[in-house]
């Protein structure tokens, strides 16, 4: 039987000491020049302009993150919170509005993430890097993020943002196109030592 395809961004399922994800994120602050419409899913990296930034110091300042190898992630949206001006929850982001979104930041964390269907699916994909890519639109009804994991990208580069750890053990999730897999953010920030801007081909993450 063929996989499903639908999509949900990256979903937090567990921690690589295999205990399951114990759901703790970050409260982030969204400024109200950030043009995107965030969701749930969805990777964001760290806002570095001052003017987009929260005056407190408090709480980290994101936008969306750039789907492109070497481009580093904060974190993955887990959920929203209320508008700074408006008291009211939305099951998006919506483009332009001040906001409080929660985001799981730990390194540690394996994500489920289905493929888009490009490539050849083989058993070698487990160990080796991948890119992201919009593998479907965004959904305003459910929230969710269309972000995929590109099938025709797996390789041993080691700027690419995920790191396949394995297939997911799902029910009815084969090993071939749209499958689910088990994955870490290859590029992220918490593993220290990060510039806020893309460094492009010099990453040192996961080979």
């Amino acid at each position: 039987m063929a996989n499903a395809t639908n999509y949900w961004g990256l979903r937090p399922v567990k921690h690589i000491c295999g205990s399951p994800w114990n759901g703790l994120t970050e409260k982030c602050y969204v400024d109200n020049t950030s043009a995107a419409a965030l969701y749930i899913g969805q990777p964001v990296c760290i806002n570095g302009t001052a003017a987009d930034c929260d005056d407190t110091c408090l709480y980290t300042s994101v936008e969306a993150a750039t789907l492109t190898a070497g481009y580093y992630i904060y974190g993955v949206i887990t959920s929203f919170d209320s508008t700074i001006d408006m008291d009211d929850k939305y099951v998006k982001k919506p483009a332009a509005t001040e906001s409080w979104i929660n985001v799981c930041t730990d390194p540690t964390v394996i994500y489920h993430i289905r493929d888009d269907g490009e490539g050849t699916v083989d058993n070698t994909w487990p160990s080796l890097n991948a890119g992201l890519t919009a593998a479907a639109a965004d959904s305003a009804i459910t929230g969710l993020s269309g972000v995929g994991l590109d099938g025709s990208t797996p390789a041993t580069t080691r700027n690419l943002q995920l790191h396949i750890v394995r297939l997911a053990n799902l029910p009815n999730n084969a090993m071939s196109d749209n499958a689910v897999w088990e994955v870490l953010l290859n590029t992220s920030y918490m593993r220290g030592g990060a510039a806020e801007t893309a460094v492009v081909g010099t990453f040192t993450g996961i080979a």
